[in-house]
């Protein structure tokens, strides 16, 4: 057993959620961060949208385990609060590097010393971020997959000054909640997962965006001709529309058209994935 008892998780987004409720269900004290009442508002119904699913999809979480990880859950837009007796911290925040930069700076100053600090960025180096932390031998990337309680990995990646004590107990603690642990032995942006999945994705919306397909004609075309239970344009619903935007809108010209083309045609009209019920698909 690792030393970590109580676990902060900032942003309660798609994943972010998953992160905060998966730790919550698996035994640990947790709080989960976000910036204002109105996030928190939404955090709490994407909380009780995973205990019905961990109920329906979960092994034993109907007897009474996934709603008593609600117990555990502790939801504050005070940042301050939210970090003073954490001894890990998962920034699960929009995939903008100045933002992540910016908050963990802010975190060296509210933390205890021994506190780790952990990113699950999909796409950035953990070295882009760690010297804004203050502690880059404490600080590391931990990523998770969508659907967390069946898509259970948990890729861990250090920096050239990460402790091999801090990766050694990150990986236990993943494993800690129920995770897969997938140490990644050098950095590479993107992981194992991402490396894979991304390039799929990108193709998929080009596809799309050129105007050769619909996204429904490249998920089905996708679906029959491997057999995979979702095409590229499934899955970003789950991701949710901004993920990729985000990072798109951070590539090289072509990128930044893919993402003018999902923001024009999707995210101003209030498509942005599954969660909201409606993106590439409607839900509701």
């Amino acid at each position: 057993m690792t030393d970590i008892r109580r676990v902060t998780v900032l942003g309660t987004g798609v994943l972010g959620a998953q992160i905060a409720f998966q730790t919550a269900y698996s035994g640990f004290e947790v709080t989960a961060y976000d910036i204002d009442d109105a996030a928190l508002e939404r955090g709490r119904a994407t909380f009780a949208g995973l205990v019905a699913t961990y109920e329906r999809e979960v092994d034993g979480a109907a007897d009474g385990k996934a709603s008593a990880a609600l117990g555990r859950l502790t939801l504050t837009a005070d940042l301050a609060a939210a970090a003073r007796e954490a001894d890990l911290i998962i920034e699960a925040i929009p995939e903008i590097l100045e933002l992540k930069r910016e908050t963990f700076g802010k975190l060296n100053s509210l933390t205890p010393e021994a506190t780790i600090f952990a990113t699950n960025s999909s796409s950035l180096l953990p070295s882009a971020i760690a010297d804004a932390t203050g502690r880059p031998d404490r600080f590391l990337a931990l990523h998770f997959a969508n659907r967390i309680w069946t898509s259970n990995t948990a890729e861990v990646m250090g920096t050239p000054a990460t402790s091999p004590d801090v990766f050694d107990t990150v990986v236990e603690f993943a494993g800690e909640i129920g995770m897969v642990p997938i140490p990644i032995h050098k950095e590479k942006a993107g992981y194992v997962l991402n490396s894979l999945l991304i390039p799929f994705l990108n193709a998929g919306v080009e596809l799309a965006a050129d105007g050769y397909a619909t996204p429904q004609d490249v998920d089905k075309v996708w679906r029959i001709g491997t057999g995979s239970p979702m095409g590229p344009f499934q899955i970003l619903d789950i991701i949710g529309l901004n993920t990729p935007y985000n990072i798109m809108s951070a590539g090289d010209e072509r990128n930044r058209g893919f993402a003018a083309w999902i923001k024009e045609n999707y995210l101003d009209r209030g498509r942005t994935g599954l969660a909201a019920g409606k993106g590439f698909y409607d839900y509701e």
